[in-house]
């Protein structure tokens, strides 16, 4: 979380637009790296955060985050003229190359308006949920870096990303799940092995839900 930043460290750190503007990233996606604890901030006495330039440049030179976030959005705004009806926008986060195959496979052509994006980590998937929030979240919970109670429970630290609805997939025990918990309620435990029938009926569920589901011929 941020700290109290004395008006006198300024020097040497950089406002949150100014590091979306370093890194190529939108605004979303530095708060959202803020809040998951990716870059280190402080708060100034007003309330602003400020975050050391070092820790930016880090971040530009040794991860590869920075150009794949620009990679992202540079892909999103392509597409954004494309929109022409509301789309149901699912964001599959497994850093298993197979059963995240799998799981877009199993979800291509289950209705026109599906929208699925892929990452295969909680830092990736942060920088697509920056770009572009999604409607419905299907996650591993245990995944390589920031896992994804880290990752929910980043998301559920900013209003403009809590509430959103989830699907946690896991080979953990109940109790295991609990343990670790604080998962908020619009998040629900599947249970490995999920066969493509049931990711199918949870993702049609939502879209229901949401009343983005084509209507019937």
């Amino acid at each position: 979380m941020s700290e109290p930043l004395p008006p006198a460290a300024s020097r040497g750190v950089l406002t949150t637009s100014e590091v979306a503007k370093r890194l190529g990233v939108s605004l979303r996606t530095v708060q959202l790296w803020v809040e998951a604890g990716i870059l280190p901030a402080a708060r100034t006495p007003g309330g602003h955060r400020r975050i050391p330039a070092t820790a930016v440049e880090a971040l530009a030179l040794s991860t590869g985050l920075a150009e794949r976030a620009a990679s992202i959005e540079r892909a999103a705004q392509a597409k954004a003229p494309e929109a022409t009806q509301r789309r149901f926008s699912v964001l599959l986060v497994e850093d298993n190359a197979e059963l995240r195959t799998l799981w877009e496979h199993s979800l291509a052509g289950l209705d026109p308006r599906l929208e699925i994006r892929v990452a295969d980590t909680g830092y990736a998937a942060l920088l697509h949920i920056g770009q572009q929030r999604p409607d419905l979240l299907v996650t591993d919970l245990r995944l390589p870096g920031m896992d994804g109670f880290e990752m929910i429970r980043a998301l559920e630290r900013d209003p403009a990303f809590a509430g959103i609805p989830t699907l946690a997939i896991t080979s953990m025990d109940v109790a295991v799940v609990g343990d670790q918990g604080h998962l908020p309620q619009t998040v629900e435990i599947l249970h490995k092995p999920v066969l493509p029938a049931l990711l199918q009926d949870r993702v049609r569920f939502h879209l229901t839900h949401a009343g983005a589901a084509q209507p019937p011929a």
